[in-house]
């Protein structure tokens, strides 16, 4: 994974509880549990954010020619 890092987080005891169940059940160490949850999370919110972002694009390709259609552009054209 590369280089670790330090960090100190504090939890409700309920929340303290529920991890050292799941890293159990699981069967995987609470730092493993964490960073997989982060990591899950935060391919969500890139996938909801990239998603926005295409939705945005939506019907931006549609032409430059907002009056005229194609078809009026091909009849008018000189031969």
């Amino acid at each position: 994974m590369g280089a670790t890092v330090r960090k100190i987080f504090l939890f409700d005891k309920q929340i303290s509880i529920h991890l050292e169940e799941l890293a159990k059940d699981t069967k995987q160490s609470m730092t493993a549990l964490i960073q997989e949850l982060i990591e899950n999370r935060y391919k969500d919110i890139k996938s909801k954010k990239r998603l926005q972002v295409f939705n945005s694009l939506k019907g931006s390709a549609t032409g430059l020619f907002v009056d005229e259609s194609i078809q009026s552009i091909k009849a008018n054209r000189e031969l």
